[in-house]
Formats: structure tokens, C-alpha cells, sequence
């Protein structure tokens, strides 16, 4: 019987960056944010409770889907999260009126949906190119941070500008994100399938650095190894000046625009997630060839520098775009760097589960660091006194940056006897 051929590798990135792309719409909510509180009244901090419940049950999903996808394949989980992210948003559009009710459906249904969809591409790549791990999961997650530069404007357009007209515009726009993402992230998951048994690329062999190491790590050994908690500080520490950024991207380009009206929020956006997805392709493929390590400390670097746009509060339009491109460039860096790491640490059989487990610490930070600044960014809007507030801000999230340079410094590969 003649055996069934390989398939081009490359097929399995090719659907992994469609499905990326559209999943990237979680990085765009920052447009719904102005709209929603000339509608409703609500505050900053009203405003970007359903962007952080997304990320933290995007977390959960991600490691139930993990650990899920390991055992029944990429096809299965990833149609899953498509259907539940476009059912989220289906209800947004009905029960979105109100906090809860936008909470739940986009922050909890679409969340969850994200999380099972993203993790399936970038286990399935990373099984397929383990010769070039740091640029294949970059070029994966690259649609993911991309994303903004196609929903940001679309989303924009599609409620509009007329106050009048919000309470039409916003549940619509839902509705066709809803239809998007049933065809796309649903037809994108059908693709997928894990390469057979022993499969590796012709001509290459596992470094040699990996000898001496264990080569695979279930879930339960690796949260006993120190290394875990080591990966998961430092992208919990060197994520949060870019998940606090993006979250904050829209109001702050929006306000400026009154005065410079150089661009449109949505238009801004998409230049920022521009950057996060070079950021993830360029530190993906620069981390294959210095090491993880030393690609994570200029990341941490670079999210410093960009801390510096914002003391005191961006006072021009062009300081603000720098500060949030910036942000968005070593920002993006983790999403690629942290699968490859856990596979290098942990090894790829089990990557699923284990990325997902490590993920929780975005999911965490998400949830927690933009929550916590918006309510002081809010305190000094109320104080009269914004200057000190982003200074408070964005002198504290340098320190974390800094904190995750250190940590990535340090962190080594297990070795046998751990």
C-alpha cells in the first residue's frame, strides 16, 4: 500500500495566519470604548471591563482548549472557538446594552471562543517547523496582532460617528462580526491535522544543546520546575506595558485627533498593531538566532523606552503614535517567543497544554494591570491632575518591564535532573 504523501507544511501557517488575523479583533475593542460611553455614560473604567474579561477567559479557553487539542487534534478545538466567538458576539448584539450583559457576551462567550481558536495554530506549527520555531510561531501569531489594521477602521466605519444613530450601530456591527468569524475562523480550523508519528523536516536533527535536558515535560511536571514560574513571571511582567497601551489606544489618539486631527483613532490602531505583528515576526526570527533569552531582554527594552512617550501624558499627536507603535513592537515580541520557549523548555508533545498553562499569565495581566491604571488614570481625571497620573502609570509599568529583563535574563532550559 503506498503510504499517504506529507503534505506541504506550509499550508498549516497559511490558515494559521487567516485565523490569527480575525482573532486579532480582541485587540480593536479600545474603538467600541468612546462609542459605547457617549451611549450609555459609562466611565474608563465601565468602558474596559469587557476587554479585560476577554482576556482573562480568553486564558481559561486557551488552557482547557490545550489540554483538549493535545488529546483530539487542532480541527476539533479550533471550529469550537470559532463557533463560540461568533456566537459571543451574536449575543452582544441583543443583550450588549447593558454592562453585564456586553460582559458576559463578548467578554466571557467570545473570550472563551478566542481562547480555543488561538492556541490550535500555534500547537500545530510548532509541530510541523521544529527547525524554526521562533519565526513559524511568529508568522502564526503575527494575524493576531495584524488584526487591528483590518477591524479597527471596519469596526470604525460600521458604527460610525453620529451619536444619534449608536444604538443601531453597535449592536449591527456585532451582528457582522459574528457572520465573519462562523465563515472564517470555523473554515480555517478545517485545515489542521498534526504531522504522523516520528515526522521530521528532511536534513534536520534536534540540537545539541537539548542533550542532558528531559526532553518532554507533561503539564504536572512542569509546573514543579522552577523554570515555569520564571517564563510566567517574565510575560506577565513584560506584556504589561503593551496590554495597558492597547487597551488605553483609541481614547487617548482619539482626544489628541480633536486637537491635530492628523488621523482617525481606528486608523491609528491599525498603525500600532501593525507594528505588534512585525514585533512578533522580527523577535520570533531574531530569538532563533540569539536565543530566547537575549531576545526578551531587548523586548523588555523597548517597552521602556516607549514607557518614556508617556510620562506626564502624550502632549502631540506623533508622541503618542511613537509611544504606541513602540509598545506595540516589543509587546508583540512575547506572543511568539513564549510558545517557542515552552516548547525549547518543556518540549513540543505537550506544548498545547503547557503554552496554556504559562498563557494564564497574559490572561492574568490582561485582566488585572489595565483595570488597575484605568482606575488611576480616572482618579486623577477627577483630581484635575493627568500629568501625575501618567506618571504614576507609566513610571510603574517601566519597573515591571525592567523586572521582566531580569527574570529573562536568568531563566535556562531544565535540565535532567529537575
Amino acid at each position: 500500500m503506498t503510504p499517504k504523501p506529507t503534505p506541504n507544511r506550509w499550508r498549516y501557517a497559511v490558515a494559521g495566519l487567516i485565523m490569527q488575523l480575525c482573532l486579532g479583533v480582541i485587540y480593536s475593542w479600545s474603538v467600541f470604548r468612546g462609542p459605547l460611553a457617549t451611549l450609555h455614560g459609562w466611565s474608563k473604567s465601565d468602558t474596559i471591563a469587557p476587554y479585560r474579561y476577554s482576556l482573562l477567559f480568553f486564558t481559561f479557553g486557551m488552557i482547557a482548549a490545550g489540554l483538549w487539542q493535545d488529546r483530539k487534534g487542532p480541527r476539533l478545538v479550533g471550529s469550537v472557538g470559532g463557533i463560540l466567538l461568533g456566537a459571543g458576539c451574536l449575543l452582544a448584539a441583543f443583550i450588549g446594552d447593558t454592562k453585564t450583559g456586553l460582559i458576559f457576551s463578548y467578554g466571557v462567550v467570545a473570550g472563551v471562543g478566542v481562547g480555543f481558536a488561538y492556541v490550535t495554530p500555534i500547537a500545530t506549527c510548532i509541530k510541523w517547523f521544529p527547525d524554526k520555531r521562533g519565526f513559524i510561531v511568529g508568522l502564526s501569531v503575527m494575524g493576531f496582532g495584524v488584526g487591528s489594521l483590518i477591524f479597527a477602521p471596519l469596526l470604525e466605519a460600521l458604527m460610525g460617528h453620529d451619536p444619534s444613530q449608536l444604538s443601531v450601530t453597535i449592536p449591527r456591527t456585532f451582528l457582522i462580526m459574528s457572520g465573519i468569524f462562523f465563515v472564517c475562523v470555523v473554515g480555517a480550523a478545517q485545515f489542521y491535522e498534526i504531522p504522523p508519528p516520528g515526522w521530521k523536516p528532511a536534513g534536520w536533527n534536534p540540537p545539541a544543546g537539548t542533550v542532558g535536558a528531559k526532553v518532554e515535560y507533561p503539564p504536572a511536571e512542569m509546573l514543579r520546575t522552577p523554570q515555569f514560574y520564571m517564563l510566567w513571571l517574565t510575560f506577565f511582567f513584560g506584556t504589561s506595558v503593551g496590554l495597558t497601551a492597547i487597551g488605553e489606544a483609541t481614547p487617548i489618539i482619539q482626544e489628541l485627533a480633536k486637537r491635530d486631527a492628523v488621523m482617525s483613532g481606528g486608523a491609528a490602531l491599525g498603525i500600532m498593531s501593525v507594528c505588534n505583528g512585525l514585533g512578533r515576526l522580527g523577535w520570533g526570527s531574531l530569538s532563533d538566532k540569539t536565543g530566547r533569552n537575549i531576545a526578551t531582554v531587548l523586548m523588555c527594552c523597548v517597552s521602556m523606552v516607549a514607557c518614556v512617550f508617556f510620562l506626564r501624558g502624550p502632549e502631540t499627536f506623533w508622541q503618542a503614535l511613537i509611544g504606541l507603535c513602540l509598545a506595540g513592537f516589543g509587546y508583540g515580541g512575547y506572543l511568539a517567543l513564549m510558545p517557542s520557549f515552552t516548547a525549547d523548555y518543556f518540549g513540543p508533545k505537550n506544548v498545547g497544554a503547557n503554552y496554556g498553562i504559562v498563557f494564564s499569565a497574559w490572561g492574568l495581566c490582561g485582566f488585572i494591570v489595565p483595570g488597575y491604571f484605568a482606575g488611576i488614570m480616572d482618579k486623577a481625571k477627577q483630581a484635575g491632575s493627568l500629568a501625575a497620573g501618567y506618571n504614576e502609570v507609566y513610571f510603574t509599568l517601566a519597573g515591571l518591564a525592567a523586572i521582566g529583563a531580569i527574570l529573562a535574563y536568568a531563566a535556562r532550559r531544565p535540565r535532567a535532573f529537575l
